[in-house]
């Protein structure tokens, strides 16, 4: 993962601009990783900007699919600086390599797996039709009607706070969307801790805007989960370098995704799209944290009592009333920008 990784963040590639010699260079790159890996990639190109979404399909026992992907493009350059964009997204995409690179070699059972490396994710197209992943959407290689699971992964290459905080704030990355998908959440739930080294929590997918790949299946009511540690203090920055990533928990991320993808490609049930908000996941997952802040932050007492006081306010279905969607959005922006 680290020989990855520093080859997508080289001098050589740029910034990663979909459609320049630098997102060409990246592109070869992720294509190289995965036939190293025993898988046989190939190119969709995206003719607007001259990028490329790279795929690569582990066929199943049926004709029913995963797809796990994370964008693979940046920012470029600006003021006589290389955005390196390792944590957005090059650390996702080397533990999608890395995954894809144990499928390959145990294929599960069930269903098939495509893996997904999308171009375009970043300014100027976020968003739009030339979005890597809309364009894949708009133009799929397998039918969106038999894909039971999305896994997108963004910004997950950092550890969640100082180096001062503990293990139980450090290791976490949070999982937006479970609630989403038929089933997804308590088998979220059964293997949150069952990898050393990160706590998968969840959180209702609408704490945030729909900012990353998973926004095109969501829209298309396709079932997802979002994997993301949040935005960390050099989101978006020259200084978003390989040297502060969190390789450990990197590694962790990946035994925890295979085993989460194994175990979806082998699911019995049926896995349909669920339109239902799930206010008391994200609240729990606060309780949780600002439990463990409480020692170390003093302003943590305070999330910790608001959360609770919203946890209590929810309904059984685990919503909090409407008019207090707003504060449980608040607490978690507050949450990222003071672990940042």
């Amino acid at each position: 993962m680290k020989a990855l990784v520093h080859a997508l963040c080289s001098d050589v590639c740029a910034g990663r601009v979909p459609g320049t010699p630098g997102g060409r260079l990246a592109r070869r790159h992720v294509i190289d990783a995965l036939r190293a890996a025993g898988l046989d990639p190939f190119e969709q190109l995206i003719p607007r900007h001259g990028g490329a979404n790279v795929l690569a399909a582990i066929p199943g026992q049926i004709d029913r699919w995963v797809i796990v992907g994370a964008h693979y493009d940046h920012l470029g350059a600006g003021g006589g600086r290389i955005y390196r964009g390792a944590d957005d997204n090059a650390a996702a995409v080397a533990i999608l390599v890395e995954v894809a690179a144990r499928l390959a070699a145990d294929r599960p059972g069930g269903r098939g797996v495509l893996i997904a490396a999308f171009d375009a994710e970043e300014p100027p197209w976020f968003t739009g039709e030339h979005m890597g992943s809309e364009h894949f959407a708009r133009h799929p290689t397998v039918p969106l009607d038999r894909v039971d699971q999305f896994v997108c992964m963004d910004l997950v290459g950092h550890a969640l706070g100082p180096a001062k905080l503990p293990g139980e704030v450090r290791d976490t990355l949070l999982a937006l969307g479970a609630e989403r998908g038929a089933g997804t959440a308590a088998l979220v739930d059964s293997i949150a801790r069952a990898d050393a080294g990160v706590i998968i929590r969840r959180a209702d997918a609408e704490v945030i805007p729909p900012l990353s790949d998973h926004g095109p299946f969501w829209s298309r009511r396709i079932p997802f989960l979002f994997l993301t540690a949040g935005r960390s203090r050099v989101y978006h920055t020259p200084d978003d370098r390989p040297e502060l990533l969190a390789w450990d928990k990197m590694a962790a991320t990946a035994r925890w995704l295979e085993r989460f993808v194994r175990v979806s490609c082998e699911r019995d049930d049926a896995v349909g799209f669920l339109d239902r908000r799930d206010d008391a996941s994200t609240l729990r997952s606060l309780v949780e944290l600002t439990t463990a802040l409480a020692p170390s932050i003093e302003q943590a007492a305070l999330g910790l009592a608001m959360a609770r006081s919203l946890l209590d306010a929810c309904d059984r279905d685990g919503r909090v009333p409407d008019p207090r969607v707003g504060e449980v959005q608040r607490l978690v922006s507050l949450l990222e920008s003071g672990l940042a």
